[in-house]
């Protein structure tokens, strides 16, 4: 097994640039660890192997705060995606310039954010019982 191999995550993050993901994130204060939520906006996902990364977007009291985390980080501990946004690049850095109304993207529909429903079972139909006596004893088999 090369060096690589043992680092790379084994549960693979799914998710593009415009969607707007939860991720936790482990946080270690003295010898405790916790795991802090941090939900933004992907603006960029770049590079490739073990230095891959992406760069988280979100707006808290008014200030513009990013974050970028490594793909294969075990800091990262969950991803999950809250919405699938409609984008023509590849890079939203120039979201960082738009206030309000003007930094929503478009919700892409075509991608479900959740996972599929799983489908639901028929209702169990009970079977029929043959009552013993309208059975003949001597009837051949």
């Amino acid at each position: 097994m090369n060096w690589e191999e043992k680092y790379k995550r084994k549960d693979h993050l799914e998710f593009r640039v415009g969607d707007e993901i939860k991720i936790g994130v482990r946080v270690k204060e003295g010898d405790k660890e916790r795991i802090q939520s941090f939900e933004g906006l992907v603006l960029s996902i770049r590079g490739s192997g073990l230095d891959k990364t992406f760069k988280v977007r979100k707006t808290a009291a008014g200030i513009g705060v990013e974050r970028t985390f490594l793909f294969h980080s075990h800091a990262v501990a969950t991803v999950k995606v809250l919405k699938s946004g409609k984008t023509r690049r590849a890079k939203l850095f120039y979201l960082r310039d738009k206030l309000g109304k003007g930094s929503k993207l478009k919700e892409d529909l075509t991608l479900s954010a959740l996972p599929p429903e799983e489908p639901k079972a028929a209702p169990a139909v009970a079977p029929v019982d043959v009552p013993v006596a309208a059975v003949p004893a001597d009837a051949p088999k």
